[in-house]
């Protein structure tokens, strides 16, 4: 999601979220647990949020401020972009955009269907461009999704937003001066994710596997899960060396350094909580256990808090 303000802090989601699964359990109607969804916050948020370029390398930028990290290759003949980002950031998306080049989209690949990541696919494809997901995210976009734990139904996409081009396992692409190489390593966020690496450059987009300097969402409806997740990071980090670039979902863009330390953070959370689920210890108990204690200085504090995540990893070991 994107740098969130003041009102939709970790101690609001935390609380929001056992709220709309309250009433969802207790049979309130969808709509009415819908109301005060973080995804309508978020999108009050996106609305007027500034959307910032910051130039990497190899014609390489990365836009932030509309739902997940964007990047933007620019080519001599064109532009291939990783992620749409939230809808109603348009305007100020294509300005970053044109900031980047004066020549056209080509293409966009989602790296999974979640909305901050696909929602600006309908006016990009509209413009011209290529819309290129994994076959999975073309299923759920196609369909409609609820994610549960947002409270939120995702009703299908518009025909114009769905990708026309799908990746199974692996996709490799010739654009201009780089070669792009698309790879799914099986469920890990969800069950729609692709890494994206362009070689030439040694930039490697993982989407929402990394979420830098916070605790991930784990999006156990549509096939996401704590060991997949996992599996996925320590794919990632064998796909990278020690120059590459890794720009994740969320935050910050590092390294492969960074990533470890986050893949050695998931491997500790789950440990701890799958041992305390194994001694007979209810979820408030394993909460008010602290098994992400040593981790919360650096992760607690953005969308997911460390009960929620707590939550996600014991609903799921």
């Amino acid at each position: 999601m994107i740098k969130i303000s003041n009102r939709l802090n970790a101690r609001r989601i935390g609380p929001l979220t056992v709220f709309v699964l309250a009433l969802l359990n207790a049979g309130v109607p969808p709509a009415a647990a819908e109301v005060r969804s973080p995804v309508l916050l978020i999108n009050e948020d996106a609305a007027t949020a500034s959307v910032t370029v910051k130039k990497l390398r190899g014609n390489i930028s990365v836009l932030t401020g509309s739902g997940g990290n964007i990047a933007v290759y620019v080519g001599p003949q064109g532009k291939f972009m990783v992620d749409s980002g939230i809808a109603v950031s348009r305007p100020r998306v294509e300005a970053a955009l044109d900031a980047t080049g004066s020549v056209p989209l080509k293409y966009v690949v989602n790296t999974h269907y979640h909305w901050d990541h696909t929602d600006g696919n309908e006016w990009i494809h509209q413009k011209g461009a290529t819309v290129v997901a994994h076959e999975n995210t073309l299923s759920r976009l196609t369909s409609g999704t609820r994610v549960i734990e947002w409270g939120f139904y995702f009703p299908p996409a518009p025909k114009e937003a769905l990708p026309t081009e799908t990746v199974k396992r692996e996709k490799i692409m010739k654009f201009e001066d780089e070669t792009v190489v698309l790879r799914n390593y099986g469920s890990g966020h969800t069950d729609t994710d692709l890494s994206v690496y362009f070689k030439n450059a040694d930039v490697l987009h993982v989407g929402d596997i990394w979420w830098n300097g916070h605790y991930p969402f784990l999006d156990n409806g549509a096939g996401g899960s704590i060991d997949g997740l996992i599996r996925w990071v320590n794919e990632c980090i064998k796909a990278s060396g020690p120059d590459t670039l890794i720009i994740p979902g969320h935050g910050e863009v590092s390294d492969r350094k960074g990533l470890t330390e986050f893949r050695d953070m998931l491997v500790s959370v789950r440990g701890n909580v799958a041992r305390l689920k194994r001694q007979g210890k209810t979820l408030a108990e394993t909460i008010a256990a602290k098994p992400t204690a040593r981790w919360d200085a650096k992760y607690g504090d953005f969308l997911i808090s460390p009960a929620f995540f707590i939550q996600m990893v014991y609903m799921d070991v």
